[in-house]
């Protein structure tokens, strides 16, 4: 196991180049960046590649995800607690929302109705945050393994999969219920998460393990552990979910 403070300076490699591409209105499409270590989120348009905003947000901004709509940015703020809601056409900060303590990953429902963000203080069990997106309020607060990291949400937006990274496990959230319905053992320090496009297949990244271990949606069994480079922390899948 790793300490807090070796974590959060592999964090700071990712998160500063953790972005999310939306266009709006048929526009040119940008990218947003948090930048931990500078408090707010650049802006970039990705037609000519230059910085056409800076948003001032939250202490260590890190987690960051797009509405399905493109209208909304949310932003996580670890130290002040609370999740930045951005407007992406006037790059204004329309809404402050506290969550829980420490929060890390976020992710939003397909449907555009639920954001869920972990919290990863050294709480057990650790707890995800829900908000209702209409109103930018907490609606559950669901309790999860210890240091819950990662989170996704399953195409089809009935399950929510969350990395605890001192547990060693992934909890399964049904967004129905917001209740956790299954837990399935990980490799060392599970971080990252990712699902396929089509749903069948959740691939979790273990930073001490040095591998994924791929999950079958439909049995929440662990197909395979594939191994890659020393400490893996990122993982995206390929939109044709082929890679």
């Amino acid at each position: 196991m790793i300490n807090k403070q070796k974590l959060y300076s592999i964090s700071l490699g990712s998160t500063a180049v953790i972005l999310v591409l939306v266009s709006i209105a048929g526009s040119t499409p940008f990218a947003y960046i948090t930048n931990s270590g500078s408090n707010n989120v650049s802006v970039i348009d990705t037609a000519t590649n230059t910085v056409k905003a800076t948003v001032s947000v939250g202490y260590n901004p890190l987690g960051v995800a797009v509405t399905p709509d493109g209208t909304k940015i949310y932003v996580v703020n670890e130290y002040n607690n609370t999740l930045s809601v951005i407007n992406t056409a006037t790059n204004n900060i329309t809404s402050t929302v506290n969550v829980g303590n420490d929060p890390w990953g976020i992710a939003v429902t397909p449907d555009g109705t639920k954001v869920y963000v972990t919290n990863s203080k050294f709480d057990s069990p650790g707890t995800v945050s829900v908000i209702n997106m209409a109103t930018n309020n907490v609606t559950a607060k669901v309790n999860v393994g210890n240091n819950p990291i990662g989170v996704a949400v399953s195409p089809d937006g009935t399950k929510v999969y969350v990395t605890n990274e001192y547990d060693n496990n992934v909890s399964i959230i049904n967004t129905a219920t917001d209740t956790v319905t299954t837990t399935v053992n990980m490799g060392s320090l599970p971080l990252g998460v990712a699902v396929t496009p089509d749903g069948t297949k959740v691939y979790v990244i273990n930073l001490n393990s040095n591998n994924v271990s791929v999950i079958n949606a439909t049995t929440n069994i662990v197909w395979a552990s594939v191994p890659v480079g020393s400490q893996p922390y990122g993982i995206s899948v390929a939109n044709d979910g082929k890679k």
